[in-house]
């Protein structure tokens, strides 16, 4: 079995892979970092129809982004899957 070129790849460069394909390159940053108490909505308009937008999420998920709108979502909102999936994982390792 040969490997794909993708097999063959580092981490890194797979991460940027999917970011060349993202909505959000050539946006400003700050868009996407809102003050406290800011307004996502327009940060999140831009993440919808992005085709990346899972590989974005899972991204922040993994590496454990503390700010800013990553795959469409906020940090409350990425907390919110972080919980989800250990009490899925407790629940799987205690059956």
């Amino acid at each position: 079995m040969t490997q794909s070129y993708d097999d063959m790849l580092q981490p890194a460069e797979l991460e940027e892979n999917w970011q060349d394909d993202a909505n959000c390159l050539g946006v400003d940053p700050d868009l996407f970092f809102p003050e406290r108490g800011a307004s996502t909505r327009e940060a999140k308009e831009v993440c919808r129809g992005c085709v990346v937008r899972e590989q974005c999420l899972e991204f922040a998920l993994q590496n454990g982004e503390k700010f800013g709108i990553w795959g469409g979502l906020s940090e409350r909102e990425r907390r919110r899957i972080r919980r989800q999936r250990a009490q899925a994982a407790r629940s799987i390792i205690g059956a």
